[in-house]
């Protein structure tokens, strides 16, 4: 039994959800529009201002994707109202990073400094030169790019020299010790 599955999704006033026949999700809201091709084996019922995601058989496979269909309508929904974000920190003496129009420019103890162009329904912000906030509406976009930032100097255990993300703890190990 699928716990995630059976929550049935409140569609907030100002969104509107449409399902076509292949199940390709579509959400307008005011932050944007996303859309999203769910599985074709689930049927998606949408009745007094809330959807539900239902199975057709009690498979394995249809109960995996059961709660993995929810949670991206969800996520969709809840983008196009409130929107994500991810921020980020970087320590280390030197390492910093700014903004020139729409590219984010890092430099992490590099020869080089690391420029990455913001991709399309991302905006990266830089409020000082060791945060980093990356948000939009489409939540793995903006994952996968915060973890891309990250990881091109991951957080070391010694000093903690790196880019985390702002509530990433990081569990420090003690270094050599003298005669």
């Amino acid at each position: 039994m699928s716990r995630i599955g059976l929550k049935p999704i409140v569609i907030p006033s100002g969104v509107e959800v449409k399902v076509n026949d292949k199940n390709v999700v579509e959400v307008k809201g005011p932050k944007g529009t996303l859309t999203q091709a769910i599985v074709e084996n689930m049927k998606i019922v949408i009745e007094d201002g809330e959807l539900k995601v239902e199975r057709p058989s009690e498979t394995k496979r249809n109960r995996a994707l059961h709660g993995l269909s929810r949670s991206l309508i969800n996520n969709m929904v809840e983008g196009v109202t409130e929107g994500y974000k991810k921020e980020l920190e970087i320590v280390g003496t030197g390492y910093r990073a700014s903004k020139s129009g729409k590219n984010l420019v890092l430099n992490l103890g590099f020869s080089h400094p690391i420029e990455l162009e913001d991709p399309d329904g991302i905006e990266v912000e830089v409020p000082n030169p060791n945060s980093i906030i990356v948000s939009g509406i489409d939540k793995q976009k903006v994952g996968q790019h915060a973890a891309k930032i990250r990881s091109y100097r991951e957080p070391e255990p010694y000093k903690g020299k790196g880019v985390k993300y702002k509530d990433e703890y990081i569990l420090r190990k003690v270094g050599k010790t003298g005669k």
